[in-house]
């Protein structure tokens, strides 16, 4: 798997992609500039083609393309927001932010708009005399593509409503969001940076970098921060990795070198936002996961199946991170030291809340303390050990809410017959 490096303009392109309104803008300008196409080209056209479609015969299908278009738009926009709203109530409203990132919505809404645009910029310039007289030929082929464009387009949007918004397909969304993340963690530690461990020695002139504000880190740019150790002959030293909550003016790191690396330059390669992102953050898919199942536990839903499915999809994810193998190679950013991605972390963002809300119901309990213990057999010891240290934790917590000796000597016999990881 190749891993993926962001730099604070790749980081900033990649959001940029992510949001509606550039697509919606893009299509927008493309359609105005087809509309403005006629006037180029109209002269290349055999005059007896020109005489024979005129502006009669294409405004009234542009009218009913810009009508249909606007309705067909706010009638999408309308079906998006009450089906993120849905998926919000069912999950967590952190699933929000992936949801906006769908490339399917994002297109085929573009395609709705700038047809829209299309139409209404062509009407205008017949009106408005821009048009010569051979131009209606040009439109009305052009009208023709932009038609099957948004045929197909309603084609891949009733397939697409047919789950926006379930459940289950939201569930998919959040899990195919965590396991790039996930796995670049596992192939790459440290973010590619040298492991910086309870045996790393900092130099006795290392000089203490402040947090620049107040948040979560979203994202390193490793490549800057090493041109930037590289240039200057600096070896840097960072505690918080992405996810971590920082304070600003408190010590997040140290550097030592013969240069002085100011602050504000280290500064600029550290993305810290209000809230935590996809992007760099191993475990804060797990996280919105678990918060699902927490949500599905509670005394208002008590969907203890979704819980239940919630806690085999992070036993999927854990288990295929713990059989991927890390790199062997050396560090690819030598002189930056970033602490390597919590085993503990990753179980405690998984499981803690559903070993809380589900130690009263014997099936999530059961099916939690089996999922723990095949993670506890896994090659990864430190993983492993956290997750034996989880399954002891939820088997407290339902010892202490089950209120049946019956069940709760069934949750202890958990564990005989499950086929462990060789």
């Amino acid at each position: 798997m190749t891993p993926r490096f962001l730099s604070r303009w790749s980081l900033w392109i990649l959001r940029l992609t992510r949001r509606l309104w550039l697509r919606v803008t893009l299509f927008a300008l493309l359609a105005v500039g087809t509309a403005a196409l006629a006037i180029l080209v109209e002269g290349l056209l055999p005059e007896a083609l020109s005489r024979r479609v005129t502006e009669a015969a294409v405004l009234p299908i542009l009218t009913i393309l810009a009508s249909g278009m606007l309705a067909v738009s706010t009638f999408s926009l309308n079906v998006m927001v009450t089906a993120h709203n849905a998926a919000a109530g069912q999950t967590t409203p952190r699933v929000h932010r992936v949801l906006l990132a769908d490339t399917t919505t994002h297109t085929v809404l573009a395609t709705f708009i700038g047809a829209f645009v299309y139409a209404l910029s062509a009407i205008i310039l017949f009106k408005a005399g821009a048009y010569p007289a051979g131009a209606a030929v040009i439109v009305l082929a052009i009208t023709v593509a932009v038609v099957v464009l948004v045929v197909l387009a309603l084609l891949r949007w009733i397939h697409h409503l047919s789950d926006l918004g379930s459940l289950d397909a939201t569930l998919a969304t959040i899990e195919a969001a965590t396991r790039p993340c996930l796995m670049r963690a596992r192939h790459l530690p440290a973010l590619g940076a040298e492991v910086l461990g309870p045996d790393t020695v900092l130099p006795d002139a290392a000089r203490a970098i402040p947090a620049p504000a107040t948040g979560h880190v979203q994202v390193i740019d490793m490549p800057g921060l090493h041109a930037l150790c590289k240039e200057t002959g600096t070896r840097l030293y960072l505690y918080a990795r992405p996810g971590d909550y920082v304070v600003e003016g408190k010590t997040i790191g140290h550097a030592a070198g013969p240069r002085d690396v100011s602050p504000e330059a280290i500064a600029r390669r550290l993305t810290i936002s209000a809230h935590r992102s996809f992007d760099q953050d191993a475990g804060y898919g797990l996280l919105v996961l678990s918060e699902t199942a927490a949500r599905a536990l509670s005394p208002g839903i008590n969907d203890p199946g979704t819980a239940i499915g919630v806690i085999e999809r992070l036993e999927r994810l854990l288990l295929d991170w713990a059989r991927a193998q890390p790199r062997e190679a050396a560090p690819l950013f030598a002189g930056v030291f970033l602490p390597d991605t919590s085993r503990e972390a990753l179980i405690e963002n998984a499981f803690a809340q559903a070993a809380r809300d589900g130690a009263g119901q014997i099936e999530v309990a059961e099916r939690l303390r089996a999922a723990l213990l095949r993670l506890s057999d896994v090659p990864d010891p430190a993983l492993a050990a956290a997750a034996r240290g989880m399954a002891a934790r939820a088997l407290d917590h339902a010892e202490a809410a089950l209120s049946l000796e019956s069940e709760r000597a069934r949750l202890r016999a958990t564990g005989n017959g499950i086929s462990f990881l060789s």
